[in-house]
């Protein structure tokens, strides 16, 4: 086992194989696209295979080599402005000089999966995690002119993977990717993580987890609370929006209300996911929504806002979806209302981290073979 198969002209497993991972955060940093190339990477470094990730770190903090749960881990300096571009010379430099055989890029909105386009690999695959404009002032006055750019991308991958068929869809449209080169892998999480309950409901407890950036809706759940006085709001997560809330919570009343986290152990995190009596994501720009899957996963129903991959998730009974051209905070009081102290029932499309990565395995492996 292991290495290609000179018999059958291919190969029946990845062990020999290195899996190159680029992206423009990792873990510590929080974030749906910096816990997917977490969770596939650990989990493909579990079943046997070498994993090795490229990021950026522009606080310049963190260690440049290090080894996280069987993956190495390399962090390059970079410049990001407004938690945006994420420009490193060095990474660039990196995977110029050094050839890859599979190389896996993630995040369309980030410069890193450009650098990675560019450099020599057997085998480029690219997840792009693409939700159209960005939340980013910045990286949508360049989003026109680096879309020229950013079509190498999809034009050099091998196969492009879609977290969602709501990406597939802004994908093929906007890039003009044909058919037979798209993918769909759903994200993930850890379903054991919610095989127990390990506290009781509060009804009146609302809950938000995630960056806190304009485009996520926070403002309008705070809007929503002063129409609650019943409620509470915990609210996990840091950004650069994070001042901003908390002047507009100080000025509405509200402050004394919200519980504000800016990261909690994971136990924790299960915990509130399972005591809150609805989880609140009005966010008008998801690839996919991990953080409302864990939310349906414990049992909570959630409230998303329409028009991105989250739509995928309502089933207009503990998932409901509401319009973001109406009056979104008067939405938000009356879905509360009547979804607090309702349970949950996990769907179909939330899924285990382990599926995600053996379907991402299948692929490579797919791919490896038909190009030798």
């Amino acid at each position: 086992m292991g290495g290609r198969s000179r018999a059958s002209g291919g190969i029946r497993t990845l062990s020999d194989l290195k899996i190159t991972q680029v992206c423009h955060r990792y873990h510590p940093e929080i974030g749906g696209v910096e816990q997917h190339v977490q969770k596939i990477s650990e989990h493909l470094a579990e079943k046997g295979c070498r994993v090795e990730v490229l990021t950026t770190d522009p606080s310049g903090k963190l260690p440049r080599v290090e080894e996280i749960n069987g993956v190495t881990v390399r962090r390059f300096n970079s410049y990001a402005p407004q938690d945006s571009i994420f420009r490193s010379k060095s990474l660039r430099e990196y995977l110029r000089e050094n050839t890859f055989e599979i190389l896996h890029a993630h995040n369309y909105h980030a410069l890193p999966a450009l650098y990675a386009a560019e450099s020599r690999s057997r085998i480029f695959i690219f997840t792009p995690h693409y939700h159209g404009r960005s939340q980013s002032w910045i990286r949508n006055l360049m989003l026109y002119p680096y879309r020229i750019k950013g079509r190498r991308i999809f034009n050099r991958a091998d196969r492009i993977i879609c977290v969602s068929n709501h990406e597939k869809k802004m994908v093929k449209e906007d890039f003009r990717v044909p058919e037979e080169k798209l993918a769909v892998i759903l994200n993930g999480i850890d379903l054991s993580e919610f095989e127990k309950n390990l506290v009781e409901k509060d009804p009146k407890m609302l809950l938000f987890v995630g960056r806190l950036e304009e485009y996520k809706g926070v403002q309008h759940i705070i809007h929503a609370l002063t129409n609650l006085p019943a409620h509470h709001l915990t609210i996990i997560g840091r950004g650069v929006y994070e001042g901003k809330l908390m002047k507009l919570a100080e000025r509405l009343g509200v402050r004394e209300r919200i519980t504000w986290q800016q990261s909690v152990a994971r136990e924790d995190l299960i915990k509130a996911y399972q005591r809150a009596g609805v989880f609140l994501m009005p966010s008008r720009l998801e690839a996919y929504g991990i953080t409302t899957a864990e939310a349906l996963a414990a049992g909570t129903p959630c409230v998303v806002l329409r028009g991105s991959a989250l739509e995928e998730f309502i089933d207009n009974e503990t998932c409901i979806g509401i319009d973001p051209d109406k009056d979104i905070v008067r939405e938000l009081t009356d879905t509360v209302q009547q979804l607090s102290g309702m349970h949950a029932k996990r769907p179909e499309n939330v899924i285990d981290w382990s599926r995600v990565a053996e379907e991402t395995m299948k692929l490579y492996m797919d791919v490896y073979n038909r190009a030798i």
